[in-house]
């Protein structure tokens, strides 16, 4: 009887292992647009089975990545939609309605830790905090231009704008990436400089486009949304190129 009680247990404890390390598995197309869209960011490994290469790798990175849900894919019905023809990892995200994709097959090394980097460096959403290794992802996007909010971490104005401009910012999808500057942090007073800005003079607001290098500030006031979406759509409409820029100093990177 003690042994079979035993025997039980290390047979749950197996299972529950397995569980633990499986991934989702997406079994159709309506599945996957279901999955794409329960989060700002997930991936995706479309893999032939759990013996495929990068499977094992893709596991131990979604456990080390938990703000990311990732799921698998065998069904090349499936693949086909996202225009995938061999073992691909691919991350999708709403910001800019991107879909970056690591095609296996040409990867020369596929590690956990390469993964991770992946997932992070792509991990853009609607408001991303700016550092360096979300930096490569938002200056690769197709989306050039940036409203950027200047606010000093631990502050009040911090925690209520950031949540005030992320739900602003699906508005904005495919025309603007919101960027989240910490002033607070010391590597980010050169973002601040080129702004003309210090952290005492935060929060404040402003846009760059990466295609013509200009930047300009929304000027001092309370930040409303109606404020930044007006500052937007003046973006948008070019009218802002007619309004003296932000800053004095000419450079092509935060």
């Amino acid at each position: 009887m003690l042994i079979t009680l035993l025997f039980s247990v290390l047979v749950s404890s197996v299972v529950a292992t397995e569980k633990d390390t499986a991934l989702p598995r997406l079994t159709d197309t309506k599945a996957a647009e279901a999955f794409i869209d329960s989060a700002e960011v997930v991936v995706i490994g479309f893999l032939e089975g759990e013996e495929s290469r990068g499977y094992q790798e893709l596991v131990a990175a979604a456990k080390r990545v938990d703000s990311i849900p990732v799921a698998i894919c065998t069904e090349k019905e499936v693949w086909a939609d996202y225009s995938l023809s061999s073992d691909t990892i691919t991350l999708f995200r709403k910001a800019d309605n991107h879909q970056e994709n690591l095609v296996v097959a040409e990867a020369k090394k596929l590690e956990a830790d390469g993964l991770v980097n992946f997932m992070t460096i792509n991990e853009v959403r609607y408001i991303t905090e700016y550092n360096q290794v979300t930096a490569v992802g938002l200056f690769n996007s197709e989306v050039k231009a940036h409203l950027l909010l200047f606010a000093n971490r631990g502050t009040k104005e911090y925690t209520e704008l950031t949540k005030q401009l992320g739900a602003l910012a699906p508005e904005f999808t495919g025309k603007f990436l919101f960027v989240l500057v910490n002033g607070a942090v010391k590597s980010n007073a050169r973002s601040l400089a080129y702004f003309g800005l210090k952290s005492k003079d935060l929060p404040r607001v402003g846009i760059y486009d990466g295609d013509s290098d200009m930047k300009w500030l929304l000027p001092e006031g309370e930040i409303s949304t109606e404020r930044v979406q007006d500052f937007c759509q003046s973006f948008l409409k070019g009218e802002l190129k007619e309004v003296k820029q932000a800053g004095a100093e000419a450079k092509t990177e935060l």
